[in-house]
């Protein structure tokens, strides 16, 4: 932003909430009102005791509605959590709470597994089409080699195929296949016959569009409804909104849909604890009844059925894919502000910024898995 967010900062009222606060800053490198890039700039009196009642929920609503500016949210994210204040800036009511919805219902059931394609993936092409690279992969690029964002999505892409070694006239399916990106990436350039299925009808339409050329099929499609079998399988950027409840049905899903001889890659982001939690500003504004998987939740739920080959982390570079997004969105967004609102614009600058934040601290990771249904030799993972 050019602006300069000082513009506009209240006086910090003299109350217990404001010294709170700034008892928990202390040491991070963040301060209220301050000259840095990443320092808070306040600008409503009630942000403090917003803050302490409402955790990250109110500190993500509160930016939305215009009560605080920061110039690099990124980095005043990424400062707040190596200062340690991650977990402690969730009350004890936001986790309760997620926990008892976990421990009653199953957020990720058949009946609701189309919420988050409704709320979140069919929000607009338009939108996406404008943030994402012309790839329009919503997922993790591989910046190892890249100096661009569509270099480093057409690589990921590249690594995913190539660890599947993928050969022509192969049957592929890809859980989660968002606009069809590896769908064509593999059909063009590797031969292969892919079936995408998807939980968002916007990305369907879009997908079967640019597929229409190739040995490409796209189903509005919950998981858990697939038959057949496949060569390889590929989930890219879907797990996360699998659940922890439905981790051992996906993974038996996968293991009855391989063949014998196959390969399954699987692309997630993942946490560094196996707490049963999710932030609640994302929970509410972005991808509704997600859950991130750690080591221990894919572990588990997979050895039954599936034997692990590799597992690549390149979690710090979704740092540079998110700020990459924001800087698109940023850049484009007057050609769609007359169809989208002020507070839909600051929910994702707040979103992109702060999950980039979050994987420069190393909070967050990115995985992508190799597995088979233990087939014979040796296997060696493309890098």
């Amino acid at each position: 932003m050019t602006s300069d967010p000082r513009i506009g900062a209240i006086a910090l009222p003299h109350t217990r909430a404001r010294r709170i606060v700034e008892q928990l800053l202390e040491g991070s490198g963040v301060a209220l009102n301050g000259p840095a890039p990443w320092d808070m700039q306040v600008l409503h009196p009630d942000l403090f005791s917003r803050l302490l009642h409402q955790g990250t929920l109110g500190l993500g609503e509160a930016y939305m509605e215009g009560w605080w500016q920061c110039e690099r949210i990124d980095q005043m994210i990424h400062h707040m959590l190596r200062h340690g204040l991650g977990e402690r800036a969730h009350t004890p009511s936001e986790r309760m709470l997620y926990r008892l919805q976990n421990g009653l219902f199953n957020l990720q059931s058949k009946a609701r597994a189309f919420i988050v394609g409704e709320a979140h993936y069919d929000l607009g092409n338009d939108l996406f089409e404008r943030m994402l690279d012309p790839t329009l992969c919503y997922s993790c690029g591989y910046w190892k080699n890249a100096d661009t964002l569509h270099q480093a999505q057409l690589a990921k892409l590249d690594l995913a195929a190539r660890k599947l070694k993928l050969t022509p006239g192969m049957r592929v399916l890809d859980i989660g296949c968002g606009w069809g990106s590896f769908a064509e990436h593999a059909a063009r350039y590797y031969e292969v016959e892919v079936t995408g299925i998807t939980i968002s009808r916007e990305q369907a339409e879009l997908a079967r569009r640019r597929c229409s050329d190739l040995p490409v099929t796209i189903h509005l499609q919950d998981y858990r409804e697939l038959e057949g079998q496949y060569d390889r399988i590929v989930s890219i950027g879907m797990f996360e909104h699998v659940g922890h409840r439905n981790y051992r049905t996906y993974f038996e899903t996968v293991a009855r849909l391989l063949a014998p001889d196959g390969l399954f890659l699987l692309h997630t982001i993942g946490s560094n604890h196996s707490d049963i939690s999710a932030d609640p500003w994302i929970h509410k504004y972005i991808f509704p009844n997600g859950v991130l998987p750690s080591a221990m939740h894919i572990a588990r739920a997979s050895e039954h059925d599936l034997l692990m080959e590799d597992w690549q982390n390149f979690g710090a570079d979704y740092d540079h894919t998110l700020m990459a997004w924001l800087q698109n969105f940023d850049a484009r967004w007057p050609e769609i502000a007359e169809r989208y609102n002020e507070t839909t614009r600051r929910m994702f600058r707040y979103y992109l910024s702060a999950c980039a934040g979050a994987f420069r601290a190393r909070d967050l990771q990115l995985w992508q898995v190799v597995f088979s249904l233990g087939r014979e030799g040796r296997y060696d993972a493309a890098r």
